[in-house]
């Protein structure tokens, strides 16, 4: 008997074109626009249509039932997520060791005062960074190395300077370029930003060292008692075969005495104190070299372009204005001050000192106008760059003048009343400033960005400060006023005792009693001889010797002498001397 052939199942109909007839790389025709394709279905069951094997048909496309739903996107990152770099590798072991002798150093060191031991100090957590950043792979590059020696040069400056102002002034720009030479900034929001990522580095750093010991203790269990052993035999030589050498020779003994630190047991937390600081110091300069935050992402809006005529014009306006002022300004120079004061009916030091302040702040105010006036520029081809860079320029020029003026206004007040530490300062302001706006008219010539405008001033500031450190400002005050006293016979020995170690080689030219009344404060507060030699400044050491040959003495006349006339009259009326004392 044959068999009977079994009936072939009917296709069912369908109400839309099939799986089949569609290309394979065709996404579904459900799928909404702009979507990824869908993956590819599994192979129909055998005598279905794709469907799954014993459901029921359905009469609709696969295609319909399984329609792809896009994805969201991911939300925005913050500013934080787009400055913030990866976690840095392992932390190298020279990373380690430098830290640990910054940390020795700064406690040993930093105890007793300023001096050559901020420098000292300062190497080995240079150290640390550097192989922090060879480790994790950035090159030193050109501008790297001139932020990190200008770092260690400001450091210079209370090895030199006894005065505490510009040596702490130092102290904060050496931080502030070393941040620059940790971060790599270029621009503006870069070079304002990065000493902020220090202070970033101090957690995670002591995280990534804990770490690395932690990894190379498990691994090294072995050799850790060896090395242990190593160095307390070594320390136990030290200290055995010195003692038996300073017990034998005086001169050893003074040599040994001289340049190990003095710390006794109840500066233990102090001790301490600078220990931890040291540590947390230098490793956070080193976990920054190796994953710095990229303050160069940050992105500003940029301003909207102005029309030529609503953006010239209040800048013309305001360029006239200079004109005319700095007329004046030439026409009392070459009529002389005679006229002018009898004319206004002004004193000489009400006009010496008139307008001075209001001279700094246009200056000031001058620098913010350029700022915006360049945010809001016209960018619409070469006309417009040449129209920016005339009035720009023009008032950068015409302010350079109004910053002649006012140091000259300072310098006929000095050569009147005598120079003091706020005046020298804001001289210092004054011609700073000064040499920003040459670099921004450079700018202008050859293009920011081939000058590195921001980085150009930032080196201006740092160089600024080192020469103000080096050229000793209390120095300077007290010159001055000797000179002053030499011409006119007046002097204000009150202030001058005020003054620090530097002062000392110019006021020891002043006749009795007027010398030690001015250097008895000055003696009194030098260090004595047990400060240890890495804690004096060279201008103490000079200041030492030259009183070790003549002495201040006071015996037999009061030192507070009257102030001289033009003192007098200032205290009651001028708000400029009221505060330098």
């Amino acid at each position: 008997m044959q068999p009977q052939p079994q009936p072939q199942p009917q296709p069912q109909p369908s109400t839309g074109p099939s799986e089949d007839s569609r290309p394979s790389d065709a996404p579904p025709a459900s799928a909404a626009p702009g979507a990824s394709p869908s993956p590819p279905t599994r192979a129909a069951a055998p005598g279905g249509t794709g469907a799954r094997a014993g459901s029921a048909p359905t009469g609709r496309p696969a295609a319909a039932s399984s329609a792809h739903r896009p994805t969201a996107p991911p939300p925005p990152g913050t500013w934080l997520t787009r400055i913030r770099p990866g976690r840095p590798g392992p932390i190298p072991v020279a990373v380690l060791w430098s830290a640990l002798a910054t940390a020795v150093l700064s406690a040993f060191l930093l105890g007793d005062g300023l001096g050559v031991n901020l420098l000292l100090v300062a190497v080995p957590a240079s150290l640390a960074a550097y192989f922090a950043a060879t480790a994790a792979g950035r090159r030193i590059r050109p501008w790297t190395a001139v932020w990190g020696l200008a770092g260690l040069a400001l450091l210079v400056v209370p090895a030199l300077r006894d005065a505490g102002w510009p040596s702490f002034l130092a102290v904060v720009s050496a931080l502030g370029v070393a941040s620059l030479a940790l971060h790599g900034s270029r621009n503006w929001r870069g070079i304002l930003c990065s000493p902020f990522g220090l202070f970033d580095s101090i957690v995670p750093g002591l995280i990534w060292a804990g770490r690395g010991v932690r990894e190379r203790a498990g691994g090294a269990q072995g050799r850790v008692g060896p090395m242990v052993r190593t160095i307390g035999v070594a320390l136990g030589l030290l200290v055995v075969f010195g003692a038996l050498f300073a017990g034998a020779d005086a001169a050893f003994a003074d040599l040994i005495g001289s340049l190990a630190p003095d710390v006794s047991a109840t500066e233990g937390p102090w001790r301490s104190l600078l220990f931890v600081l040291g540590l947390l110091g230098a490793l956070a300069a080193a976990r920054t070299a190796a994953a710095p935050l990229r303050w160069d992402r940050l992105t500003a809006r940029p301003g909207r372009p102005r029309a030529r005529l609503e953006w010239a014009l209040p800048l013309i306006v305001l360029n006239l204005l200079f004109a005319v002022f700095n007329a004046v300004q030439l026409a009392v120079l070459f009529g002389g001050y005679e006229k002018v004061l009898s004319k206004t009916g002004l004193t000489y030091a009400e006009y010496a000192r008139q307008g001075f302040w209001q001279l700094l702040w246009a200056t000031l105010l001058t620098l913010a106008v350029i700022g915006l006036a360049l945010r809001w520029a016209p960018r619409g081809g070469a006309r417009d760059r040449t129209l920016v860079r005339a009035v720009l320029g023009t008032l950068c020029l015409l302010t350079l003048v109004v910053v002649a003026s006012a140091l000259r206004r300072l310098d006929l007040y000095v050569d009147a009343y005598g120079l003091t530490r706020l005046r020298v300062s804001v001289a210092a302001m004054e011609l700073w400033l000064g040499l920003v706006l040459v670099l921004i008219m450079a700018a202008g010539v050859v293009g920011a960005r081939r000058l590195h405008l921001p980085r150009a001033i930032a080196v201006s500031a740092a160089v600024g400060v080192l020469a103000f450190g080096l050229a000793s400002p209390d120095g300077i005050v007290a010159e001055r006023n000797v000179q002053r006293y030499e011409t006119t016979g007046k002097i204000d020995v009150g202030y001058l005792d005020g003054l620090s170690a530097d002062a000392v080689p110019a006021l020891d030219r002043l006749p009795e009693p007027l010398r030690s009344c001015a250097l008895r404060n000055i003696a009194r507060d030098l260090p004595g001889d047990g400060t240890p030699w890495y804690a004096v400044s060279l201008a103490e050491t000079r200041a030492q010797e030259i009183l070790d040959r003549r002495a201040p003495t006071t015996a037999g006349y009061s030192c507070t002498p009257p102030r001289d006339e033009y003192r007098d009259e200032i205290d009651e009326i001028d708000e400029f001397d009221r505060y330098d004392y």
